[in-house]
């Protein structure tokens, strides 16, 4: 199988990319940076945050699966008091980029080609947030977006399955950058620091390998929603 995975230099990414290697597969990461020295790793260089990079070619095999995983926090700050608007940024690369990827994808195989989409989304989707109006709004954008192609292409008749799912909260950066934020600018801090005092973050491992897990034992064609909750109705 042939899976394209943007933002791979760390985190979650990073640990999809290991758990796909180490599964057999060919991967192609996408994104600014990597740290892998892998026969079976190809690395694309495309900034998520400019559109224009994005026309990339896809490489066809019998399976392919593309994960939407790069992800951007923004401004940790009501929308109000930021002197620069986070909005830009955090919707073309949580949203906008996943969006062109996925076209081009679809645009470039075939009908009969079997694909899988996994878009990375949040809790806060389906949550608002204050602090993160930019944050939920691309994420609420992604879940209606993954819902709305896969209507549209199983109406041509396109052998395709398409998730976006909430990971729940991880170990990673974006964690670190959410604990340091101002709590005059973000009411919620102290849950989130919370989370991390009582030991309630996941590893990206952990993640990675039931995002992988789930995809590969799901029935159904399509979900939206908590991999936690989705999980147990296996």
């Amino acid at each position: 199988m042939n899976v394209y995975i943007t933002g791979v230099s760390k985190g979650l990414g990073k640990a999809l990319v290991e758990f796909y290697l180490k599964d057999g597969h060919r991967v192609f990461g996408i994104g600014r940076s990597h740290s892998f020295a892998h026969p079976n790793f190809q690395f694309i260089e495309a900034d998520l945050n400019n559109v224009d990079a994005l026309d990339i070619p896809f490489q066809v095999d019998d399976d392919m699966l593309l994960i939407n995983n790069a992800g951007v926090i923004g401004n940790i700050k009501r929308l109000s008091d930021q002197e620069l608007l986070d909005c830009k940024e955090v919707m073309t690369v949580n949203t906008i980029a996943p969006m062109i990827l996925t076209a081009n994808l679809l645009q470039q195989l075939p009908i009969h080609q079997k694909i899988t989409i996994l878009n990375i989304s949040s809790g806060a989707a389906t949550r608002s947030i204050s602090g993160w109006a930019s944050y939920c709004a691309s994420k609420a954008a992604l879940d209606r977006f993954s819902e709305t192609i896969y209507l549209e292409e199983k109406e041509k008749g396109r052998n395709i399955r398409i998730f976006s799912l909430a990971p729940g909260v991880i170990d990673t950066d974006m964690q670190t950058t959410i604990r340091s934020s101002d709590a005059q600018d973000f009411s919620s801090l102290e849950t989130f620091q919370n989370l991390k005092l009582n030991k309630e973050l996941v590893r990206p491992e952990e993640t990675a390998k039931n995002l992988a897990e789930f995809i590969k034992s799901y029935p159904g064609n399509w979900a939206v929603g908590s991999l936690k909750l989705l999980s147990q109705e296996l």
